[in-house]
């Protein structure tokens, strides 16, 4: 059975899609931007960015009866590559053990500078 995931922790989705879902155990994180779901903005710095974005992630997470510690997938989606190190300094802060696999790439995201999604095994 689907079940929709939604949040006011978390942005609203900019386009028809939604937050999250959750089929069984699996939880499916949309990809996450820096918005600050409270004002709209989107913060300056890079850190402050991915701290954004991961926070949004934990807040939907959250809002499906789940915790970053039961992510078993990351996404990440940087407009810079040469914020990596950056935002791999952040992103420790959010996964200290029992590590999700990630991939990390760099394109063009139109106007965001990074979006994070993540999947979640309960």
């Amino acid at each position: 059975m689907k079940e929709i995931i939604n949040t006011n922790l978390a942005p609203k989705p900019g386009g028809h899609f939604s937050q999250g879902v959750k089929v069984n155990q699996t939880i499916y994180v949309a990809g996450q931007a820096p918005v600050d779901p409270k004002t709209g903005e989107i913060p300056k710095t890079i850190e402050e960015q991915t701290r954004q974005a991961l926070t949004n992630i934990k807040n939907v997470l959250e809002a499906a009866d789940a915790k970053l510690e039961d992510v078993v997938k990351v996404n990440t989606y940087l407009t810079n590559l040469e914020d990596f190190e950056a935002y791999n300094k952040v992103y420790q802060e959010f996964f200290i053990d029992n590590l999700p696999v990630r991939t990390t790439i760099g394109c063009d995201l139109k106007g965001i500078p990074i979006e994070i999604d993540a999947i979640a095994e309960l």
